[in-house]
């Protein structure tokens, strides 16, 4: 059964978003009385097409489920090429992080321009919203604006993490190893990593340097590598 995340529900009738309800009567072929599964607020509803050219849609049950993780998962990433980007969100998305946060670092080759934040903002909520929807999800990421370093160690978690190529302690060993952490953060660097004097930065603020192993990886593998990690040791 296909799944948006909504607009709106008031009075049970559910609007979706004109992108949507083009794709379920166009694209998906949708008829009258076919049930879709909506998302509003971070709630799961079965919805009735009472009408497919009116787009009148009605909730006829709730759903009692949470497909989303214990764990409260934050990447921060070095800004990355626009192929790269794309499929960082959605893999990010797929494996049930809750924030991503592009990083403006030294060795980042992109540099974003402040009148096109906003634009690029929506292209990546976009993603990472069919992305939830594909996965099964109750929530879309929340993707935040381009921060620099001295922005990130302002943040609030109950564990830092980088990504290191000089550090030798295992991400996996040391998540096994500490108490229990409902926040975490992992920070991974753009093409060419993250500078030592940046490292040494967030080391100064409690974000702990650790190893993804003996090979290097490139940075949307890093990704999906960390949070594959955390997944296998939150749902242990």
């Amino acid at each position: 059964m296909q799944r948006y995340f909504v607009k709106n529900i008031e009075n049970n009738k559910v609007t979706l978003l004109d992108s949507d309800y083009h794709h379920l009567k166009n694209v998906m072929r949708y008829k009258d009385n076919d049930k879709i599964e909506v998302v509003y607020e971070e709630k799961l509803y079965i919805a009735n097409i009472n009408n497919i050219n009116n787009n009148d849609i009605e909730i006829i049950k709730t759903i009692e489920e949470n497909n989303e993780l214990d764990i409260d998962i934050t990447i921060a990433i070095g800004l990355v090429k626009e192929q790269k980007m794309d499929l960082i969100l959605q893999k990010l998305t797929e494996l049930g992080v809750k924030k991503i946060i592009p990083l403006k670092l030294n060795r980042s080759i992109v540099k974003l321009e402040d009148k096109k934040i906003d634009k690029k903002l929506d292209r990546w909520h976009s993603i990472c919203k069919e992305a939830s929807e594909q996965s099964k999800r109750d929530l879309i990421p929340k993707i935040e604006k381009p921060m620099t370093i001295k922005e990130l160690i302002k943040e609030d978690y109950d564990l830092k993490l980088i990504a290191s190529t000089k550090e030798e302690n295992l991400i996996s060993n040391y998540l096994q190893n500490i108490k229990k952490y409902d926040k975490i953060i992992v920070v991974i660097g753009p093409e060419g990593g993250i500078e030592p004097k940046e490292e040494e930065e967030l080391n100064k603020s409690d974000f702990i340097s650790v190893s993804f192993g003996k090979l290097i990886l490139r940075v949307e593998t890093a990704a999906i590598y960390v949070a594959s990690i955390i997944n296998y040791n939150c749902r242990k």
